[in-house]
């Protein structure tokens, strides 16, 4: 049988970057709080499992250049570097370049002669040093053997360390780089074969090792075992005990307790995204199918066909938890893009002069992956919009009372069935006249537009609006928040935007959990149903006859407890004929996105059913108030309906509290 290399090789460069991005946190973290030694240590096992598999699939120019920042990293560990920023930042790009061949590794590309030379030379000087290149494989062999003295290691491996795919022998095999290596292996918990166990180990290796290199080259050797095995180090000579350990007995693996290794096992595997996606398809079918059939049960006689019918209700159930347990499957911490951030924040304010720190919660706040992977580059976004333009300078933030510090605060949460990600700053927030200036000077608004305080915020959402004197790197093109909302609503969410002149901003975005499959609410106008998302329901009511207002522009608003909230009659949204028009003689149904609310008025209610979204954007142009579609149990077709798009049309139809005689 032939291994799969490429499979093994994909598996590496998967954990390459995980790596990569752990590496990045803690480094970011010795930045400002001093190096505490658990982060040194994990930052060098970072790099060291790197080069390690690296150098197993033959990716030289990789292990080379990682070995220098090894070096640099051990350096630290030992105290003779200070974690400096400079220090720091060298590090950092050197994340930057190992994720370039990392990259060129997994695209099958040769890295570019020279690559990340110049780089590897400031980590070296850093490093004490000077100029020298990485020591040859014939230096370190010569060196081995020059041995000042003798070390006696005992290794016994215990049967973790085979589940995560290490090896004693290639171990043993990396010790002799260290030096001249006597080899003995002890046998004497071998059971005879019938008792044989093929997941328990029962060999150990006791080793003697002449070096000049002292112990940290041998327990290098053993960083990616830490934990699954019993090592000892000893030097000879050097105490008494180091005889009566290297004679002591090791005990047969039959008298281990099996529950506590059986608890260490991993519990979790890798699994190719696009299985994980074709199993959310298939689950999204059943539940259609489901439907389906419960459709057409509903209307059995129950005392001929009740067995049937509790059958569909127990399979309605088990189709519910199968979906939410695939689902959750898909459901990743938002940690993944919350990381990328504060690299972001530190290069860009430096870039720019500024003092600014970000604080995050909610991290390990999960939503699906697709949502995950869409949400990047509209955070990164904000994110350096807030770095840009947001926050001031140190000087500036002086002059006006501030802390020289500037804070951005990123937080998740789950609200009400959907993700809440909120971006705020503590910096000068939106200057309204110099955004109302450039908006008319760009031709975006009417010269004697007159906008509301909330209306001349939201113009930085407007394409190509930008307030940069100049276009550099940074900013100033007029593309990245009309981009932002875009994205957003194309998720499925909202954007919410709050200011306060002198004292900073917040935006708040709010999506769906989910892309795969909804809870909602069916709704007839006329002969059409319509689906409308449960989160966004508020309450449904039948008004009275008068309950109802008309106002100013064609519009309706109702008063629901001293509130007046736009009312939208969706056949005249949607062209729907042979719908009720008088309130009266129908529903309203409240509901709301963000701050926003609005009510939609319907025939009647059909009942609630869980739907599997469709996107209607790959055979149709966007439509206005739909944000896609499914197949009901009957078999038809029904929209989805997008609220956030019904509350703008509402917005555009009546301002409530201009209204006077709806009192």
């Amino acid at each position: 049988m032939s291994l799969n290399l490429d499979q093994f090789k994909q598996t590496y460069i998967t954990e390459c970057f995980e790596l990569l991005q752990e590496m990045e946190e803690k480094l970011l973290s010795l930045d400002g709080e001093g190096a505490r030694a658990e982060d040194l240590n994990a930052i060098f096992r970072c790099a060291h499992s790197i080069k390690g598999g690296g150098g197993a699939f033959g990716f030289q120019e990789l292990v080379g250049f990682t070995h220098i920042a090894e070096a640099l990293l051990d350096a630290m560990r030992e105290g003779k570097v200070a974690p400096s920023r400079d220090v720091v930042d060298a590090l950092l790009r050197s994340v930057d370049v190992v994720k370039e061949m990392v990259g060129a590794a997994r695209d099958n590309k040769p890295v570019p002669p020279d690559f990340g030379k110049v780089l590897a030379n400031e980590l070296l000087n850093f490093a004490g040093k000077g100029g020298s290149s990485v020591p040859t494989k014939s230096a370190r062999d010569k060196s081995a053997v020059t041995a000042s003295g003798e070390y006696r290691v005992s290794f016994k491996p215990k049967k973790e360390l085979f589940s995560s795919g290490n090896e004693p022998l290639l171990i043993i095999r990396e010790l002799q780089k260290v030096g001249v290596v006597r080899v003995e292996a002890d046998i004497r918990a071998l059971p005879d074969i019938s008792h044989l166990a093929p997941l328990d180990c029962y060999l150990s290796w006791v080793m003697e090792i002449e070096s000049s290199k002292g112990t940290a080259p041998i327990k290098e050797a053993f960083e990616f075992v830490e934990g699954e095995c019993d090592l000892e180090i000893t030097e000879i000579g050097t105490e008494v005990s180091a005889q009566a350990s290297a004679t002591q007995e090791v005990k047969p693996a039959a008298e281990k307790r099996p529950d506590d290794s059986a608890q260490k096992v991993v519990t979790s595997i890798r699994v190719d995204t696009d299985k994980v996606d074709r199993l959310v398809n298939m689950v999204g079918e059943l539940v259609i199918t489901q439907a389906m059939i419960q459709a057409q049960v509903r209307d059995l006689p129950p005392e001929r066909f009740l067995k049937l019918i509790q059958g569909v209700e127990e399979l309605s159930q088990h189709t519910r938890e199968l979906q939410e347990s695939v689902m959750s499957v898909r459901m990743q911490p938002v940690k993944s893009i919350f990381s990328r951030m504060p690299r972001i924040v530190r290069d860009l304010s430096k870039q720019l002069n500024k003092d600014i720190r970000i604080e995050m919660t909610g991290e390990n706040t999960e939503i699906d992956k697709t949502v995950i992977e869409q949400l990047g580059d509209p955070l990164t976004h904000m994110i350096r919009n807030s770095v840009d333009h947001g926050i001031e300078k140190p000087e500036d933030r002086k002059k006006s009372g501030k802390p020289e510090q500037g804070v951005i605060t990123l937080s998740a949460d789950h609200r009400g069935g959907r993700i809440v990600i909120e971006i705020g700053d503590d910096g000068r927030g939106i200057n309204r006249e110099r955004v109302l200036s450039k908006a008319k000077e760009k031709g975006l608004i009417e010269a004697n537009a007159i906008l509301s305080d909330e209306e001349i915020d939201h113009l930085i959402f407007m394409p190509g609006f930008s307030t940069a004197e100049q276009v550099t790197n940074v900013s100033g093109r007029g593309v990245g928040m009309d981009v932002v909302r875009r994205n957003i609503h194309s998720l499925g969410g909202t954007v919410g935007l709050y200011n306060t002149p002198g004292k900073g901003s917040r935006i708040v975005v709010t999506l769906p959990l989910t892309l795969a499959i909804l809870d909602g609410m069916i709704v007839r106008v006329g002969q059409e149903k319509y689906i409308v998302p449960i989160n966004n329901i508020i309450e449904s009511m039948k008004p009275s006859a008068g309950a109802v207002k008309p106002v100013a522009d064609g519009g309706s608003v109702i008063n629901v407890r001293g509130e007046f909230i736009p009312v939208i009659g969706l056949y005249h949204i949607f062209g729907v004929k042979n719908a009720v028009q008088d309130p009266a003689r129908g529903l309203v149904v409240l509901v709301e996105s963000g701050r926003d609310k609005v009510g939609l008025l319907v025939d009647e209610l059909l009942g609630q059913q869980q739907v599997v979204i469709k996107s209607i954007e790959e055979n149709s142009s966007p439509v206005a108030g739909i944000s896609g579609a499914t197949i009901l149990g009957d078999g038809n077709v029904s929209l989805i309906l997008d609220i956030g798009g019904l509350q703008k049309m509402g917005a555009a139809l009546v301002h409530a509290k201009t209204v006077e005689h709806a009192a």
